[in-house]
């Protein structure tokens, strides 16, 4: 038996990256998976595919950073399947080093409104949602969420804050059936990464983190998926690296 068979799971920020490899992993072990980004035609190409190979997939076009938007996301989520049983937050939003006392406030605005307030959003209306029949939330927050990073001020900000949310959250819902995690990946093959660092990055890579090398997708959706499980049970409010030994 699959480990997620027959349960939804919703996935922000599902349509690429560490979102798209946990989209195709739940798929797999399962789950009718709902895929929640902005990004329309990258949305609806990996459901029709997720349908075509494993049976039940929807895209819902979402934008954390707007309040209705993600309401209307959970709703629809309930309407079409009755239940959420994992919600993994994942879209978020990149910041332009920049020193702290020249970062202008539309930056600060800009990161926040995704990095930090959507994950804030996105666990009010998904916990209510689970309150009946429990569930599991995974938070992605980032190695910059455990340390501090220089000229990152305002996403190493929102990233720590997600932490304080998942913790918070998960003494205050643990007797309610929900466990409330997050995953901490470090530098990771996204195409967003690879067109940031472009041929810089293999020696960053080797330069980043105790194994020598960049994350692959899968490896932080594989991280999400136990913590989701029912393997993970006992597991509640925790912060997990998955970064190379990079924090270590």
């Amino acid at each position: 038996m699959p480990r997620f068979s027959g349960k939804v799971a919703l996935i922000t920020g599902g349509a690429s990256g560490i979102g798209r490899a946990t989209a195709e992993l739940l798929a797999r072990e399962g789950a009718r998976v709902v895929i929640a980004d902005r990004c329309r035609e990258e949305g609806d190409a990996l459901a029709a595919r997720l349908r075509h190979d494993h049976g039940d997939a929807l895209f819902i076009e979402s934008d954390v950073a707007c309040p209705a938007s993600v309401e209307s996301l959970v709703v629809r989520t309930m309407h079409e399947y009755g239940r959420i049983d994992c919600a993994i937050n994942n879209a978020g939003l990149s910041e332009t080093p920049i020193d702290m006392i020249d970062a202008p406030d539309e930056q600060w605005e800009r990161l926040m409104s995704v990095n930090l307030r959507g994950v804030w959003l996105s666990m009010q209306h998904e916990i209510r949602a689970m309150l009946a029949t429990g569930g599991a939330i995974v938070n992605v927050s980032s190695r910059t969420g455990l340390v501090g990073k220089p000229r990152l001020a305002i996403y190493t900000a929102g990233k720590h804050g997600v932490l304080g949310l998942t913790r918070s959250a998960a003494v205050d819902y643990a007797r309610h059936g929900i466990r409330i995690n997050a995953v901490c990946p470090g530098l990771v093959r996204t195409p967003f990464v690879e067109t940031k660092y472009g041929d810089r990055l293999p020696a960053l890579a080797h330069s980043m983190n105790p194994l020598g090398r960049i994350g692959e997708p899968e490896e932080i959706a594989e991280c999400i998926a136990w913590l989701c499980s029912d393997a993970a049970s006992f597991v509640v409010g925790v912060a997990l690296p998955v970064d190379g030994g990079a924090v270590a």
